[in-house]
């Protein structure tokens, strides 16, 4: 992976970050309500859809660098190394560990963020006060475990399709792909890998908003899992579906797309000097 390739990443990868996640946040607040344990009403319903954007315009950005820097570097080094027959398996690879790598960063910021969604009335700051008061620092990576496990299987499914779908239409239409055509790769990649794993996102979002000492605060997903399905039955399981397909579709267009014609753009203009 060359300096510029880097550069590339990290520039790009920031800006997609900051892009969707500003522009689909009320989304994400409606999919948060929906999975909260005092139902959708009750956690704010469609007031303070904002709550808790503060830490997610502040976190987004090195997040979202991060993980793309980590995903093209082992994809570069795995393609380089074993040759492009394993061009998936480096792509799941590579989406795994940029997840792993980009959840230092993203828990935190999910943690502040999903309590405020759930909590409208309570300011981001009040909450992060709280937490290290109550909990510590490691309060912050409440669910980490169980946020990883949903990222995983998630970027296993989407960025081998996304990569895929961009290979094959690179293909029928004899040259690269434009940043749209990746967009709407995206938008198709990341459908089928929310719907997917909801059952993971709404445990992991459980999780997180659960009180502190209680049995659910311990992040035992499979636990988690249990006392969802016999709180709500199979469509607890997938609370929040909807919302969550339309903000990752509509997120993975925007994501990805963004990622690719920024990145893009600055390799032109480095090889253009």
């Amino acid at each position: 992976m060359t300096e510029t390739n880097f550069k590339a990443a990290l520039l790009a990868g920031a800006s997609a970050g900051v892009s969707v996640d500003l522009s689909l946040f009320p989304l994400d607040t409606v999919k948060t309500r929906l999975q909260s344990p005092q139902g959708f009403w009750k956690a704010g319903g469609f007031r303070g859809i904002y709550s808790g954007l503060l830490p997610v315009v502040i976190g987004s950005a090195p997040t979202a660098a991060l993980f793309f820097c980590t995903y093209e570097l082992t994809k570069t080094v795995i393609q380089n190394s074993l040759g492009e027959n394993w061009a998936t398996a480096s792509h799941m690879m590579g989406a795994s560990l940029g997840e792993v790598s980009a959840c230092f960063l993203r828990v935190p910021v999910e943690v502040v963020k999903q309590r405020a969604q759930a909590n409208s009335n309570l300011t981001s700051r009040s909450i992060l006060v709280s937490v290290l008061k109550q909990e510590g620092f490691l309060g912050l990576y409440r669910g980490y475990f169980s946020t990883v496990i949903r990222e995983m299987p998630f970027s296993f499914i989407q960025f081998p399709i996304w990569e895929h779908l961009k290979m094959r239409w690179s293909s029928y239409q004899g040259k690269p792909v434009d940043p749209w055509q990746s967009a709407m790769c995206g938008a198709v990649s990341g459908c089928i890998g929310a719907g997917v794993t909801t059952p993971l996102d709404v445990a992991k979002t459980r999780i997180m908003l659960a009180k502190t000492g209680t049995p659910l605060a311990t992040g035992n997903i499979h636990f988690a899992l249990k006392t969802i399905y016999a709180e709500r039955g199979p469509k607890g399981l997938f609370a929040g579906l909807l919302p969550r397909v339309m903000w990752i579709s509509i997120g993975g267009a925007v994501f990805l797309g963004v990622y690719d014609k920024v990145k893009v753009t600055i390799i032109d203009l480095c090889e253009e000097r």
